[in-house]
């Protein structure tokens, strides 16, 4: 069972408020059995090892929550480059060809790397071309279409297609 940071955070302060509220409780039953005036509070041997006890188990916390931080951050690393971005252009390719059944489509991460997927579908064939991107960009030629998906999947969320 994994839990955010902030839910360990919340258990840390449970845990001491607790921890605190033992104390004075302890305090306080300790006063009303002697019911002689005392000093300062003398730490005995049960007292300090319920104190050391909640320590150890506060450093457990602590442990667990760094830990926790750190796997949060190598998972937004993987999750900035996975593909975020999406952005899809369909159109008819030939005079001839209608329904528009040629499509562009760019899949980008975070970066605006990854790829552009273009179909051209004509009446006797139909043709697949894939170009790599990076940085919103290509080392090939790009067609009007390309160029637009790749404007759209960097955009952002708007329209998940776009007929023209």
């Amino acid at each position: 069972m994994e839990f955010s940071t902030k839910t360990l955070t919340l258990l840390v302060l449970i845990a001491l408020g607790l921890s605190a509220l033992g104390v004075v409780a302890w305090m306080f039953s300790a006063q009303k059995s002697s019911r002689q005036p005392q000093g300062p509070v003398k730490m005995n041997d049960s007292l300090r090892s319920i104190l050391e006890g909640q320590a150890r188990a506060i450093k457990r916390i602590e442990a667990a929550v760094r830990s926790l931080h750190a796997t949060d951050k190598r998972q937004e690393g993987l999750i900035n480059s996975t593909v975020r971005h999406v952005g899809l252009i369909r159109y008819d390719a030939f005079e001839d060809v209608g329904g528009r059944l040629s499509f562009s489509c760019a899949m980008l991460d975070d970066h605006g790397d990854g790829v552009v997927v273009t179909s051209i579908n004509g009446r006797q064939d139909t043709r697949v071309y894939a170009k790599p991107v990076a940085r919103g960009q290509s080392a090939y030629n790009l067609s009007t279409e390309e160029e637009e998906a790749i404007r759209q999947a960097l955009a952002g969320p708007r329209e998940a297609v776009k007929a023209r």
